[in-house]
Parts: C-alpha cells; structure tokens; sequence
C-alpha cells in the first residue's frame, strides 16, 4: 500500500514540474504576455522579411506585434496593423521603420518617437514610413557596380 502512495505522490510531482516548466516557456516566449495594448496602422512600400507575430519595439524593447497584413490593391502597398502596449503613449510625429538584426539575423518593425506634445490615439495611423532594405538588391548593385548616373 505504501509504494502506491509514493507512486502517486511521485506521479504527482512530475506533473506539477511539467506544469510549471509550461508556464515559465510561455512567459519566456512571450505567448502568456498581455496582450492588452492599443491597435496602430502604417502602410510600407515593402514588408520583406515581416509577418503577423513579428515584434514592435521601441529602443530595442518589445512593446508589441504585428496584427495583420493586407496588401492594398488601390496603392500597392503593404497595409500593417499591429498593436502597443498600454501605457506607452508615441507621438503623432513618430516614424516606423522595418530593421534587421543583423546580416543573419530576421527584421523586426522599430518605432522612432517623435517630438510633437500630441499622442497618437488607438487606430491612428502613423504616416511616416520606411520600408526594409534588400540585401541582395545592395549586392546586385554592387557587384553591377552600382548607378552611371
């Protein structure tokens, strides 16, 4: 009967540790952070490397993610939504740019804040946009050396 109970009692402590080996993986992740924020919309010329779930961040901080991605068929433009969290209020001057990590590391979306005294509000759309620069297109470039002009 005893070796029952530590069978169980054993049992029992395998589960808890799977548990909260689960919990620590998705705060670390990021899957269990609130996602309570504010939605934001930009339109870029080009998304290479972009996809719903990539980050927003804000001086190298994670402050969000991209929502959605549509492509607007009047413009030819990537049409972006993507959400920030509550209680970091951005200028309405603020820019939005597409950055790498580095030669091989992935892009991420990074906001530069403005300097103007008003916020922009939930579903604002930030105006100013830059779009990512494509590696192979700089090489191609390069290695036809470059403009004649």
């Amino acid at each position: 009967m005893s070796a029952v109970k530590t069978e169980v009692a054993v049992g029992a402590g395998v589960v808890a540790i799977a548990v909260g080996f689960l919990i620590y993986a998705g705060q670390v992740s990021g899957l269990s952070a609130s996602t309570a924020g504010y939605p934001l919309t930009a339109s870029f010329r080009s998304l290479e490397g972009v996809s719903v779930g990539t980050d927003v961040r804000l001086a190298g901080v994670k402050i969000g993610s991209v929502t959605g991605i549509s492509l607007n068929p009047q413009t030819f433009r990537a049409d972006t939504e993507f959400t920030v969290l509550s209680g970091i209020e951005l200028p309405d001057d603020s820019a939005i740019v597409v950055s790498s990590e580095g030669l091989l590391g992935g892009n991420f979306v990074e906001i530069l804040p403005g300097g103007s005294p008003f916020n922009l509000e939930a579903g604002a759309e930030i105006e100013d946009t830059q779009s990512s620069v494509s590696l192979v297109g700089l090489l191609m470039k390069f290695v036809a050396g470059g403009d004649s002009e």
